[in-house]
């Protein structure tokens, strides 16, 4: 028998899942580091780790580490996990490794080189470049002098020539390349005494972790989210996902989260960074129904943080900073009633305190 649940069940579930439900953590007991979290903007991994209970003041100064990886984001994993998440994150084959990488899979095919074999290529010329923290576009004209033409396009924003951004920023961490956090432009290290793991431990195969912290889904899902074809996700679909009815649609959990499904829904508040993992889910619409108000929070630029309150995403927010002084400027989907301006309230403080800063006010508008 199909289990069948709706949509608020399954919201509830990322939520717990996730583990945006609990007051307190530590970074060893954060689930969604094996996934990675996401180090985008200001208030980026660290304000994504505070919103799970971690305190980012009590984050050993070597205890993470920042890589490319997914998508070619920057995620924060914990630098413990390194040979296992370098293993989970290298692309599955060269067809996977050609739609990761984008434009640059064409020159490359034309000219007989395999996206892997490209990679590699890539990872080869950064090591031998890499060897002190370089500034990005100092290693992009280095590693750019050492690859033939394939590899390079012409960038007419930066009026020059440099190698293809996916393939840089993927093959810095298949060369065993970390970032500094807080630098920009970008600042690339060696990271000291590592090497992936022959395998992939199973709570960071990354088709397993979609599943466990954004589920149900289905291939389609997982492979947007990874940039893979869908035959390469459907080829590597776990033995142990079982299908679910979510309201209607057929989808899949791993089986050891289909209980964890009818626990219904979490009510839970907390202002989400803009690429706070809640929000990676590829099934919008399920997250947001009403497409005007979901296109206020996946903007192209200037993304705004949304508002999860009771459970349910019912705004965005930004912040407005001067000097030391915090404002939050909020737009919600629905009545602002004393209960929501408290609980609103009570999480810009939190994100004032992360930010050592001090609240000036949170002006809510519909």
């Amino acid at each position: 028998m199909v289990v069948s649940v709706d949509r608020k069940a399954v919201l509830g579930f990322r939520i717990r899942a996730q583990q945006l439900d609990r007051d307190s953590g530590t970074v060893g007991d954060t689930a969604v580091l094996d996934f990675g979290v996401q180090d985008t903007g200001g208030d980026g991994a660290l304000w994504a780790l505070a919103c799970r209970g971690v305190d980012p003041a009590r984050i050993g100064e070597r205890e993470l580490v920042l890589l490319w990886t997914l998508r070619g984001a920057p995620h924060r994993y914990r630098r413990a996990d390194l040979p296992a998440v370098a293993a989970a994150v290298s692309p599955y084959s060269d067809e996977d490794a050609a739609k990761r990488i984008f434009d640059a899979a064409k020159p490359l095919k034309a000219a007989g080189i395999g996206a892997l074999a490209a990679l590699d290529a890539v990872a080869e010329a950064m090591r031998a470049v890499v060897t002190r923290p370089m500034v990005k576009g100092e290693v992009s004209t280095e590693v750019t002098k050492r690859l033939p033409a394939p590899y390079r396009r012409t960038c007419r924003p930066c009026n020059t020539i440099h190698l293809y951004e996916q393939t840089f920023r993927l093959g810095a961490t298949r060369a065993g390349l970390e970032l500094d956090p807080d630098t920009s432009p970008p600042v690339l290290r060696p990271i000291r005494s590592w090497r992936p793991a022959a395998a992939v431990p199973p709570r960071f195969d990354l088709v397993r972790a979609y599943l466990r912290f954004l589920g149900p889904a289905t291939p389609t899902l997982v492979a947007e989210f990874l940039d893979s074809p869908v035959k390469v996700i459907t080829k590597r679909w776990p033995e142990d996902a079982v299908p679910v009815d979510v309201d209607g649609e057929r989808r899949w959990v791993l089986a050891e989260d289909v209980d964890a499904l009818a626990a219904g829904p979490a009510k839970v508040t907390r202002l989400l960074a803009p690429f706070d993992l809640f929000l990676q889910a590829r099934d919008r619409s399920l997250l947001v129904p009403s497409a005007d108000q979901a296109k206020s929070v996946w903007v192209v630029l200037g993304r705004p943080g949304a508002v999860l309150y009771q459970g349910e995403l019912v705004g965005i927010w930004r912040p407005r900073q001067s000097g030391r002084r915090l404002r939050l400027v909020v737009d919600l989907w629905t009545t602002p009633t004393t209960a929501v301006r408290r609980a609103v309230t009570e999480q810009a403080e939190r994100l004032a305190a992360y930010r050592g800063v001090t609240l000036a006010g949170v002006d809510i508008e519909t």
